[in-house]
Order: C-alpha cells, then sequence, then structure tokens
C-alpha cells in the first residue's frame, strides 16, 4: 500500500490538464467519495500497525497534495479562459491613435533650428508686460496709433507716491523681450524671441486677437544692412527651399531706421505668379530693419560704438504659406481633422 501511495504521489505531482472537462476527470478520480484516496482511507485500518504511522503521514499528504494540485489546475484554467475571451490574438492590434505637434509648434521649431545654427540664442519674457518695454523704450511717440486701445489690451494702471503712472497691458509683440535683453546684457547680443502677442483686432479668417511671433536682433560693433540681408536670405532659403529669393521694399518702423519689408518668391507659383501671390509672384513675411540709435541709447547702449539690425515675422503668416491653410481660425479651434493632417510633420 506504501507503495501505491507514492506512486499516486509521483503521479499527482506530474499532472497537468487542459479543460474543464480533464479538471473534472482529476477531481473525480482522487478526490471524489468513489476516488482512490477514498478508497485508500478504507483500506487503512488493514495495515499492519507498525506500519500505519509511515502509511498514515503518507496518505494524509497524498490527499493534501491531490487537494493543492486540484486548486491550482482549476486557477491555471479560469484565468486562460478570461484572457481567451477578453483579447482575440488572432485580431490585429487596436489602432490606438498617435498625437501630433501643432503646426504653429512644428514651424516655430523649425524658424528657432535655423537660427540657432547660426549663432542666435533663445530668449524669453513675460507676456504682461508695462508700456515702458513694449513702446517707450522702442522708440513709439507718446501719440503713435499703436497705443491706442483700439490696437492695445490694456490691463490696468498702476501708481504710486514716488512715480507717475505706468500702464499694464498685454504685449503687441515680442520686441519687449528685445528691451529686456539690451537692458540685462553687453553686446554682442544676437538672439531670438518666439512668442504669443495680442492685439485687440476683429477675429476673421487673415487676422486674430491672439497669435505667435519670432523677433530677431543682432548688436556688435560694424553691423550692416548686407548683414541683415544675407541671415534673411538664409532663413528664407532654409524655411522654403535653396530656390527661394527674397526682396526688400522700403517701409516705416518706430524702432528700425532704415526699415523694409521682406517679400519672398511664391513657392506656390515658382514666383510666376497666382492668386495666392495676387499674381506678383512674391509673398510678404516680415518687416525689418536696423535698430534706431534711439532704441540703443533708451537701453544704455552706446549708438556711437555700437549697430546691429532686428526682424520680426508672425509665425501664423509663415505656417499659412508653408502648409497652404487659407483660414487664421483653424489654428485656435483644435478641430482634430484639421490637427492629425499633421501627424507625420516634426
Amino acid at each position: 500500500m506504501l507503495q501505491k501511495i507514492l506512486d499516486l504521489l509521483k503521479e499527482v505531482s506530474t499532472l497537468s490538464v487542459k479543460s474543464p472537462e480533464e479538471l473534472e476527470s482529476f477531481r473525480l478520480k482522487y478526490l471524489s467519495k468513489k476516488g482512490i484516496i477514498s478508497d485508500l482511507f478504507e483500506d487503512f485500518r488493514n495495515v499492519a500497525v507498525s506500519e500505519k504511522k509511515e502509511v498514515g503521514q503518507k496518505l494524509n499528504l497524498l490527499k493534501k497534495n491531490a487537494l493543492e494540485k486540484y486548486n491550482s489546475l482549476k486557477s491555471e484554467l479560469l484565468t486562460t479562459e478570461d484572457i481567451s475571451q477578453a483579447t482575440d490574438l488572432s485580431r490585429p492590434s487596436f489602432p490606438f491613435s498617435t498625437g501630433s505637434r501643432h503646426p504653429i509648434s512644428i514651424v516655430r521649431n523649425e524658424i528657432i533650428d535655423i537660427f540657432t545654427r547660426i549663432g542666435f540664442t533663445v530668449s524669453e519674457g513675460p507676456e504682461i508686460e508695462d508700456d515702458d518695454h513694449v513702446f517707450t523704450k522702442l522708440n513709439f511717440a507718446p501719440e503713435h496709433p499703436a497705443r491706442d486701445m483700439q490696437d492695445t489690451f490694456y490691463i490696468s494702471r498702476i501708481s504710486s507716491e514716488d512715480s507717475s503712472p505706468e500702464d499694464i497691458l498685454l504685449r503687441t509683440h515680442t520686441s519687449s523681450v528685445q528691451v529686456r535683453v539690451m537692458q540685462n546684457q553687453k553686446p554682442p547680443i544676437r538672439t531670438i524671441s518666439p512668442g504669443r502677442v495680442f492685439r485687440n483686432e476683429a477675429i476673421s479668417a487673415r487676422a486674430h486677437c491672439i497669435f505667435h511671433q519670432v523677433e530677431g536682433l543682432y548688436i556688435d560693433e560694424n553691423v550692416s544692412f548686407a548683414d541683415l540681408k544675407q541671415t534673411l536670405l538664409f532663413f528664407a532659403r532654409e524655411m522654403f527651399g535653396k530656390e527661394t529669393e527674397i526682396r526688400l521694399r522700403p517701409s516705416y518702423f518706430p524702432f528700425t531706421e532704415p526699415s523694409a519689408e521682406m517679400d519672398v518668391s511664391c513657392k506656390i507659383c515658382g514666383g510666376k505668379g497666382c492668386n495666392v501671390c495676387k499674381y506678383t509672384g512674391w509673398l510678404e513675411i516680415l518687416g525689418c530693419g536696423m535698430v534706431h540709435p534711439n532704441v540703443l541709447e533708451a537701453c544704455n547702449i552706446n549708438s556711437q560704438k555700437y549697430t546691429g539690425f532686428a526682424f520680426g515675422m508672425g509665425i501664423e503668416r509663415l505656417t499659412m504659406l508653408k502648409y497652404q491653410v487659407n483660414d487664421l481660425r483653424l489654428y485656435f479651434e483644435n478641430d482634430i481633422r484639421f490637427l492629425d493632417q499633421f501627424k507625420t510633420a516634426f
């Protein structure tokens, strides 16, 4: 009997099942009232007294191992059934939707990458600014129309006993960051200032009260307009392609003198003329010029020793040209159908 119990212990330890039916057969064979273990307990009364202790220990061990084995196999089957019911392993993987960068972020990062490759650093500043940094130090006259409530979002006017009232406003351009850089850093200065700006304008397909700019500044000894032109030509060809041409048209900005607006050859028609460029072959993308001596002096930079150039561009405008988007409002509506089109752009 002892040998039979030892053989059964070995058999139980190596047993495996693949279905609930096989598991039930195992239970009936070993653990039921008419099973092998029950019969062995019936025969135990016939065991010699000298062998009862050893045989009894092995018989109890067999019952214990068989019960544990049954519970273990049952748990394994339940887990397997849950997995098979929850997941069809023959099906293709679920098409999880991947995210993408916003087109404004894509173009912003591309602009930053182009200018950092030629030595420009990135500077950032507050969106809530004061009149001094946004207008006064940039040579805006007190009566300049840009100061009007129609163009600027004024927040409040603060004052104290020791100072005159000061206007607090949402910045209308990132040139305010350049003022802060000039006040806190000695030339040479070579930096770009990307950021969000605000103007009190009616929202339409071509205009918005919120938009993004990247403005650049380079100040050093003997900086010339030729340096500005070559820098902008490099940028245009890196952004729009090696065949891109630029042209500079005289313009006016309070903080630069001389000032210019820069056009690039239309990439859609190749400069031949189309409805996008209004059949001129050119598209305006930015304003630029040599930093006005008054701005340098207002920021404690010697205008007799240093010269510099500055430029500023709207990221929305460049993005519209790059991706041929015809409505500015699409950038702010977060329509997933629009944003999904930029999944392959980085």
